[in-house]
């Protein structure tokens, strides 16, 4: 639409809308100020919560007429539907960004579709804020029993970000249709008595209980099920940020848990090694043990356990994760998909398969029946830190100069612990007996990939195998000063 020379291109137009997040409100202004020609600069939107006022503009509150035919205004389904999250956020600017973005498609109809605009991709910004402040309010309300006269009332208190109060009502009326409840925030608050969701005043902290019986029990739980194995302060910060905290009943455990979560992993790891006789004094003693190991839930599932092979005196010993389907049935390790990535691997980089000694962290085959089929289920920390006894006391016998994790579940099969693979790869790490260790990924994780993607994986697994081609032949070399 062409700007038309017009006295009302002069005046400030004041919109005022109903609520922070009336979207139909806006929508209809939108529609009557584009017809009738007004610039996206000439508009101020307001909400009753948001009065302003320029002192020295021309102002108008009367909706100008449209221009004589006036098409009726272009948008689109992206927009529309864009739009509605944007406008619950709290950006004073967001109602401005729309009707400018409005008012740029009605001469190009495909703006939505340029990535690159920065109004389209300030809108994109907004929307992804605000469905994420959605998704923290679903997942951090928490409700508390109050009695009054009519019975249980819970009460929950939440402070968003945006106004994205209303836009979640339905969530909780479906979720908690049984219970009455009230949910209150510093804009506005929510309640619902099993029939009918009324909208109230804004609230404050002191106007919601502090706690209630049932959250002793919820705290006991939470400390229960906490795993510090698992435990990835970074990861959960991001999803459970600590400005949520302090609404958590269970948040008050977690700084003594994570400060605690080093000794309680080592506490796992001993509890899950095997504590009966000495270890077994040969590899085929490890394999007939092994094929009655029952010590945790994989090795009761009546899969055969799966010995490791290769020569006695390997300088290298290769650990993956646990046998597959067809290394279960055959009784020999990396005979599937993954191993045949490996061996080619190894292959290239010079490494001979006969002269390495291959096993894997845990023994048995995980699996989850899919009709017919047995489709690999990752072992969980407990069962690689049972199964540590085992890789020990092969380690022990073979006495490797240098060995090879391939994945995070080997990996801590032989360190006790969790790592980052990504992070630790391509370096060496002292064990305890003096050998290194080294980590990499894990084949079956290249076959998961494809296109560049995988291509540049499978580049830097191939790097991983050459520095380990490499630092075999340095550690075979005589050292300084000896005699051949």
């Amino acid at each position: 639409m062409k700007p038309v020379c017009d006295t009302r291109l002069a005046q400030t137009f004041h919109v005022s809308l109903d609520r922070p997040d009336d979207f139909e409100g806006w929508r209809d202004a939108a529609r009557g100020m584009i017809r009738a020609g007004v610039l996206p600069d000439r508009i101020v939107w307001e909400t009753p919560a948001d009065q302003r006022m320029d002192l020295f503009a021309q102002v108008s509150r009367h909706s100008p007429p449209p221009l004589p035919d006036a098409p009726p205004p272009r948008t689109s389904r992206n927009f529309l539907q864009l739009a509605q999250s944007v406008i619950l956020h709290s950006d004073s600017e967001r109602f401005s960004l729309l009707y400018r973005v409005l008012w740029r498609l009605q001469s190009h109809s495909r703006l939505m579709e340029d990535r690159a605009d920065a109004d389209v991709r300030l809108m994109e910004d907004l929307a992804r804020q605000v469905r994420r402040d959605i998704h923290k309010m679903r997942a951090f309300v928490r409700f508390r029993c109050v009695e009054n006269e009519d019975g249980e009332h819970y009460v929950a208190w939440f402070e968003p970000e945006h106004h994205i109060l209303r836009a979640n009502g339905g969530f909780f009326v479906r979720r908690f249709a049984a219970m009455r409840w009230s949910i209150l925030t510093p804009r506005a608050s929510l309640h619902w008595d099993g029939d009918t969701l009324h909208e109230g005043p804004p609230a404050s902290r002191a106007d919601a209980p502090s706690g209630d019986p049932v959250e002793a029990l919820w705290r006991g739980y939470y400390a229960a099920i906490f795993n510090p194995s698992r435990l990835k302060v970074g990861a959960m910060l991001k999803e459970m940020p600590r400005r949520y905290w302090k609404n958590l009943p269970e948040a008050a455990l977690i700084p003594e848990l994570i400060a605690g979560a080093q000794a309680r992993e080592a506490q796992m790891v001993q509890a899950g090694a095997q504590e009966t006789g000495e270890r077994p004094q040969s590899l085929e003693a490890i394999g007939a043990a092994i094929l009655a190991c029952r010590r945790c839930a994989i090795g009761c599932n009546g899969t055969r356990a799966v010995m490791g092979e290769g020569p006695e005196t390997s300088a290298l010993m290769i650990v993956g994760e646990q046998p597959g389907d067809i290394e279960e049935r055959e009784g020999r390790p990396f005979l599937g998909p993954a191993g045949q990535v490996l061996r080619a691997h190894l292959e290239r980089a010079g490494i001979p398969i006969g002269q390495t000694y291959v096993t894997n962290a845990v023994k048995h085959f995980k699996f989850e029946n899919r009709g017919k089929q047995r489709l690999h289920h990752n072992p969980a920390a407990r069962e690689i830190d049972t199964c540590r006894w085992w890789l020990d006391s092969e380690r022990a016998l073979v006495r490797p100069r240098l060995v090879l994790a391939l994945g995070a579940s080997a990996a801590r099969g032989l360190l006790g612990r969790t790592v980052s693979v990504q992070q630790v790869r391509g370096a060496a790490h002292r064990l305890d007996d003096g050998s290194e260790l080294w980590i990499t990924t894990h084949p079956s994780y290249l076959l998961r990939l494809d296109g560049e993607g995988r291509e540049a994986e499978e580049a830097r697994f191939s790097d991983d195998l050459h520095k380990i081609a490499s630092r075999l032949s340095e550690l075979s070399k005589p050292a300084a000063g000896s005699h051949a």
